[in-house]
């Protein structure tokens, strides 16, 4: 039997989650999910639009969590691991299950310790020994390494490629293409931009970008 699962945001990172879900359940034997709709705040409504052709209705704003059977789990579509933080915060007033999502064309490790609401897109690797917190999103080909430790709402953008050994802080950000190498700390709330390679420890709520990053 299938399980009802919310997206909660119409934009393009909840849309290409809904993918996910469809391609989950293409490759089970048994389809574990059923997409029952999407919940936004303030969508456009071209994006309502677009979430409603992925073939789920539009539920309304997240207070519709609370109408919805205890047994609904939810999954959290925003890029953003800041605003990702506090959208987790709200739904867990409404004490709704976290999904966690894994591509079908994506590799864990089957070592891998991970808080609720891991999604690993596409292409997403993720190796031996890593722990990971709350909501890790790891976008179409990024890479986590060996023995990293990731904090809760911790995003790494398409193409990120984050070494051996690394601790990511809560709500980091690491941009598309970046590179991290081994051994380093990113801090809480910190960004890493697209492109860059971070060759030092980057402090908690910093913004670097370049190579080296700066």
């Amino acid at each position: 039997m299938s399980l009802d699962l919310v997206v909660v945001g119409c934009g393009g990172h909840g849309r290409e989650i809904a993918q996910i879900v469809a391609a989950v359940n293409e490759s089970a034997a048994r389809p574990p999910w059923r997409l029952a709709g999407f919940v936004d705040d303030d969508p456009s409504e071209s994006n309502r639009k677009r979430a409603e052709a992925c073939g789920a209705p539009f539920l309304g704003t997240l207070a519709a969590l609370g109408q919805l059977p205890p047994e609904t789990h939810v999954v959290i579509g925003v890029g953003d691991p800041r605003v990702r933080q506090k959208v987790a915060a709200r739904i867990d007033t409404y004490r709704r299950p976290a999904a966690s999502l894994v591509h079908p064309d994506a590799t864990v490790g089957p070592d891998l310790v991970s808080a609720e609401g891991l999604v690993v897109f596409a292409g997403g690797r993720i190796t031996t020994n890593v722990t990971a917190g709350r909501h890790l999103h790891v976008n179409q080909n990024a890479t986590l390494a060996h023995d990293c430790v990731v904090g809760d709402y911790v995003s790494l953008h398409p193409l990120a490629a984050v070494s051996g050994d690394c601790r990511l802080g809560t709500a980091a950000l690491i941009g598309a293409g970046a590179v991290v190498l081994q051994g380093l700390r990113v801090g809480a709330g910190a960004t890493v931009g697209a492109g860059a390679c971070v060759v030092r420890d980057v402090p908690a709520r910093t913004v670097v970008k370049g190579v080296p990053a700066r």
